[in-house]
């Protein structure tokens, strides 16, 4: 991974400039407009014609499901740059509603067509850059076009959905004419198909608009990014707060019932009724132009592009969720719709266009999601893709601290799981989540950080952070992580994990009392502040696996047993890290970072 910093230098004085180019830029949102605003930053002489073939050239597509579940109230909010600021502000030629359809690039020409008239024009360019993006996964399952199924990939597709909410089914119509008097209503039910980003972010804004919300996944979890035990407890989380679960079973087909109801059928068998359905499949990239115009895809499905965003053509770069991406920790090309990344991949487009030297480093899949009030994130490669890829020089470790300063009030405890190299402990992986979101933010986005610098553990014990009581701890979960990482690579702290405890001897140094709360049969138990007097009791000739609640305990009983000449490892995460293999087998149990929620209440009678 070349993480070198790799400076930008402009035109040297004295140098006459080019000859006027023209630029022509397929697609806006996130991609395509930010290559068209730092392309004109750069180049005040260039002709730049950006063309959408929707009727918004950027708007905010993250911020679509909050705006459905009326978080962010006015469809405006979400349009972030209008064609007339892109004109008057840029001196950007903006066509809306304006389609390119045919690349010819010997000529270096481009056919766009008018969507509104179906006139087709031939535009020429001397540099062409594509962020067509992606489009939404549309299988042919019977019934899929029903009314009343609905996509979340652009405002038009928002509205419609908000529509449909105030009246769509006849069940649905007047649902927001109730009086005051009619306390009861009828309970309105949702079905989400994916249990993505945008699938979760819809199951939790109509939990809260009153639906009864289903959510159908084909996978055995929802966040495919997570590994199994954390997406356990973001499934116990959602059913906690309403959401069922319909996990490994996807849909089969869709039917419309009498009153206009909707029924979602399922390869397993079962059927949802419906007032709503969302489908949130994901997406693939929109490759349909460039593949016309005989540019190379990748093993992934998206256009291919070098660390100058360049395609196979030299005169045409490519951008945002079309292409595929380097894993700057795995070195496999992935596939990343995020905003982020497209926002970069623009700006490198625009600068090579404008003489500079700039290339995309590559991705690291960094993400949040927020749910009921809680986050889960993560960053770098995961641990089931490491086992994938056959990878063996990889440790973990859980780690369970609180948000911020334990005596200052408020502080909720975080869940972290952070993957590095035994071999020289450089970082690969993180997850966290947790009810304090932001706490969980600051610590993925650090992690982030860190990785895209190749830092290794050693380097989290030694990072400098912010420290308040109310912010953070003086020994940051940050530093805290990457102070048991070097104590397991030291050798000062041996490691056990869960699922490797057969035919060890179990010593849980507790106090009894904690017992109570959750044992594990077979397990010894000596508390700590025993232990040095009952050194006699334990076997000199077995593994002894050493157990407390979180781990801190156990380190400090190992270091005990070790000093002895005993053979002891501290079990990853203690009691809490078991908790969480409880989960995986039941998403109704409960787990520290995500306390238990109240049912929902019924919803109040609503007015608009």
């Amino acid at each position: 991974m070349d993480v070198r910093h790799r400076p930008h230098t402009g035109r040297a004085p004295g140098v006459n400039p080019p000859a006027r180019r023209k630029v022509i830029i397929v697609g806006g949102v996130a991609g395509g407009a930010s290559c068209a605003a730092r392309l004109r930053r750069l180049d005040e002489d260039a002709e730049i014609l950006m063309v959408e073939r929707g009727p918004y050239v950027s708007y905010a597509n993250c911020g679509l499901p909050y705006h459905i579940g009326g978080v962010i109230p006015k469809e405006s909010s979400l349009l972030v740059a209008s064609e007339q600021v892109f004109r008057e502000q840029f001196a950007i030629d903006v066509r809306t509603g304006c389609e390119a359809v045919a690349i010819a690039p010997r000529a270096r020409t481009v056919d766009l067509r008018n969507v509104a008239t179906g006139e087709v024009t031939t535009e020429s360019y001397d540099a062409l850059v594509l962020a067509p993006g992606a489009v939404s996964i549309h299988p042919p399952l019977p019934g899929i076009d029903l009314p009343g199924i609905f996509h979340v990939r652009t405002v038009p597709d928002a509205r419609a959905i908000r529509e449909w909410i105030e009246r769509g089914t006849s069940f649905l119509t007047g649902m927001f004419n109730y009086s005051g008097i009619q306390a009861i209503k009828p309970l309105r039910r949702a079905v989400v198909v994916g249990g993505g980003f945008i699938g979760l972010e819809m199951a939790e804004n109509l939990v809260h608009l009153g639906f009864d919300v289903t959510l159908v996944e084909m996978l055995d979890q929802v966040l495919a990014p997570l590994d199994r035990e954390f997406a356990r407890i973001v499934e116990a989380h959602l059913v906690r707060h309403g959401v069922h679960l319909a996990l490994s079973d996807g849909v089969a087909a869709f039917a419309q019932r009498e009153g206009g109801v909707l029924e979602v059928q399922t390869k397993g068998g079962k059927a949802y009724p419906a007032d709503l359905v969302i489908l949130a499949l994901g997406v693939r990239p929109d490759t349909a132009l460039a593949r016309a115009a005989g540019l190379a895809l990748g093993e992934r499905g998206g256009i291919r592009v070098d660390e100058q965003m360049r395609t196979s053509d030299p005169h045409i770069f490519a951008v945002g969720d079309a292409v595929e991406v380097k894993d700057v920790v795995t070195g496999r090309w992935s596939l990343l719709a995020l905003a982020g990344p497209a926002n970069r991949q623009g700006r490198v487009a625009a600068d090579v266009i404008a003489g500079r030297d700039a290339r995309f480093r590559g991705t690291q899949g960094t993400a949040i999601v927020g749910l009921f009030g809680g986050a889960a994130a993560w960053t770098g490669v995961n641990e089931k893709t490491l086992q994938k890829l056959g990878n063996t020089d990889c440790e973990k470790i859980y780690l369970f601290p609180n948000s911020h300063a334990g005596y200052y009030p408020g502080a909720k405890p975080l869940e972290l799981k952070v993957l590095f190299r035994k071999s020289d402990g450089c970082l690969l992986g993180a997850q966290a989540l947790g009810l304090d979101a932001p706490a969980v933010d600051k610590r993925i986005s650090a992690l982030a950080m860190a990785i895209q610098m190749g830092a290794t553990i050693y380097d989290l014990e030694e990072a400098e952070l912010c420290y308040a009581p109310q912010f953070g701890s003086a020994k940051d979960p940050v530093n805290f992580a990457g102070m048991v990482a070097a104590d397991v690579l030291r050798g000062d702290m041996p490691l056990a994990h869960w699922t490797a405890t057969n035919g060890t001897f179990l010593l849980d140094v507790r106090e009894p009392v904690e017992l109570a709360v959750g044992s594990v049969p077979g397990a010894v138990n000596i508390p700590l502040g025993q232990l040095r007097a009952r050194l006699g009791e334990l076997p000199r000739n077995r593994d002894i696996h050493v157990i407390c609640r979180s781990g801190q305990r156990a380190y400090m009983a190992t270091r005990v047993l070790m000093h002895a000449g005993l053979r002891a490892r501290v079990l990853s995460g203690g009691m809490m890290s078991r908790a969480m293999l409880v989960v995986t087998e039941d998403t109704t149990a409960s787990h520290p970072g995500w306390s238990p929620a109240p049912a929902p209440p019924a919803p109040a009678p609503q007015t608009r």
